[in-house]
């Protein structure tokens, strides 16, 4: 019963998030998050350093996906260790790669892309798992199972990527075609439920000049996607079933970005196809070559109450906390805006 109350909680509680989110977004407001003094000018104006609600979301959707795959580990009672290592060594290698692998594609020195960080992640997790194992796991006495692990990643992977575009919607980037250039059917499908970006500041105004346009609402569907493949991996994990859940998060995930490029109207590259399309289907070729390698039959079923008391840890709860700000701050800072702080006194308050 623990494993459907926690499930469905989790559901819930993403669902109320999204339901807000969706609307409130794509408004104006809610892209800079606050504005740090910097540099005074000859003029007595500061300028500013904008801090976003990109970076507030993207480091809520990591340190959630990392949660999970903490939580997931310990159902398998793995090494904390071992986990540790694992999910340390992914992200530091990811984090930046998500910069440089997006800069050398779009020719762009200020973007990044998850797509790109994922496709790096799942090159490397097998290795990192079979290097921890060979290492700190031979010296302390564990093995991390490769199966369990990468299922556990993928799960986190697909919770943290939905979570995520909720930062692409406050900053108004990685959107959907405008309505009024697709197909009937398309236009129809969307009619109701499509997204307008307000304010100049936002990605798709400048890009684009798209602002105040219905546009296809790509990263909802991509969140609502990705988050009920997450949930439902998640379900199949819980009860045993690794490569259930392997398979249909992997596959929803990376097919569906695929073949979602092709409703987006942002700059991926050039080509008719993408560099990110080819990424997303070499993963799954590469994932499931892997995964046939492994055996899932050696390990134990997940005992959800171990994996929350895992984390439920003071140590962990510390780890995340500096996690956090240390994405929001990597993300967090705008690099494609400005600002200018005029700072008076109220003298009729003195």
């Amino acid at each position: 019963m623990l494993d459907e109350i926690f499930t469905l909680s989790l559901a819930a509680m993403i669902a109320l998030l999204f339901h807000w989110a969706f609307r409130t977004l794509p408004n104006e407001g809610w892209q800079i998050l606050a504005c740090l003094p910097s540099i005074k000018g000859q003029d007595g104006r500061w300028h500013g350093i904008n801090l976003t609600y990109y970076g507030f979301f993207n480091a809520l959707a990591v340190c959630f996906a990392v949660a999970i795959f903490l939580i997931l580990m310990g159902s398998l009672e793995q090494s904390a260790d071992g986990t540790l290592v694992i999910i340390s060594g992914i992200i530091i290698i990811c984090l930046p790669a998500s910069r440089m692998i997006a800069a050398l594609i779009e020719k762009k020195p200020h973007t990044s892309s998850v797509g790109a960080a994922f496709f790096l992640g799942i090159v490397i997790t097998p290795w990192i798992i079979l290097l921890t194992n060979a290492t700190l796991g031979k010296s302390a006495g564990f093995q991390i199972s490769p199966i369990g692990a990468i299922t556990a990643l993928l799960i986190a992977y697909a919770f943290g990527e939905g979570i995520g575009r909720l930062a692409c919607i406050s900053f108004g980037c990685c959107y959907g075609k405008p309505l009024a250039d697709c197909g009937q059917f398309i236009r129809h499908l969307f009619r109701k439920y499509n997204f307008v970006f307000y304010g100049k500041t936002k990605k798709i105004a400048y890009a684009h000049q798209l602002d105040g346009l219905e546009v296809i609402p790509i990263q909802a569907l991509t969140a609502l996607l990705y988050v009920s493949a997450a949930i439902s991996g998640l379900y199949l994990f819980l009860k045993g079933f690794f490569y259930a859940a392997l398979i249909l998060t992997l596959v929803v995930t990376q097919g569906w970005r695929a073949f979602s490029e092709f409703l987006r109207a942002d700059y991926r590259g050039s080509g008719r196809i993408s560099a990110y399309q080819i990424m997303a289907v070499a993963a799954i070729i590469y994932l499931a070559l892997i995964a046939s390698c492994y055996s899932a039959t050696d390990i134990k079923i997940p005992d959800l109450l171990s994996g929350l008391k895992f984390i439920w840890d003071p140590g962990i709860i510390i780890l995340l906390v500096i996690l956090w700000i240390a994405v929001f701050f990597y993300t967090g800072r705008s690099n494609v805006t400005d600002s200018m702080i005029d700072i008076s006194v109220i003298n009729k308050n003195i």
